[in-house]
């Protein structure tokens, strides 16, 4: 699997969890491995100083309450615990994602799901600028706002070719 020597606890566990959730989820394993990869380093303890987003998949507060725990509960989780908490946040969305970039999305802009490559993410409470500026490794073409085929891209960038065909692979 995609960056298993990431994993530092429970590997032999947490390998067999993400398996478990790619058959439930009808993912392939490695684009969950990818995104937590992106995401947190594979480091469930991770948090981010600019809005507290907490885990492997970065979890932002409002989310994890919405689940039903918090950033400080995901946090004291085992790495293995803390999948079971990224299962429920993608189980939603399971008939939506038919690729890597599906569930990168579903994670990081899950209104953008199933739009058009020229579609824009922003809401009405948060602008296409303000998002771009948080984000601005994904404002690839830096004009202040990020498509969903800005973020495709983002998606495999920094992967080896080897990566990238592997993250291509279909169910």
């Amino acid at each position: 699997m995609l960056f298993e020597e990431k994993v530092t606890e429970n590997k032999t566990a947490f390998l067999s969890k993400v398996k478990e959730i790619g058959r439930k989820l009808l993912i392939e394993p490695d684009w969950l491995m990818a995104v937590m990869y992106k995401e947190s380093g594979l480091n469930h303890r991770a948090v981010n100083p600019n809005g507290g987003a907490t885990g492997l998949i970065q979890f932002m507060p409002a989310t994890a309450a919405s689940l039903g725990t918090s950033t400080a509960a995901l946090r004291n989780m085992s790495n293995v615990e803390q999948l079971n908490w990224v299962y429920l946040y993608y189980k939603p969305y399971r008939t939506k994602l038919d690729s890597y970039p599906d569930l990168y999305l579903a994670t990081f802009f899950p209104a953008a799901l199933g739009k058009s490559d020229d579609y824009v993410m922003q809401t009405s409470s948060l602008s296409a600028r303000t998002i771009a500026r948080a984000n601005p490794a994904i404002d690839l073409n830096r004009d202040d706002k990020i498509t969903v085929g800005e973020f495709k891209e983002y998606c495999y960038n920094k992967f080896s070719p080897a990566i990238q065909q592997r993250l291509k692979k279909k169910v």
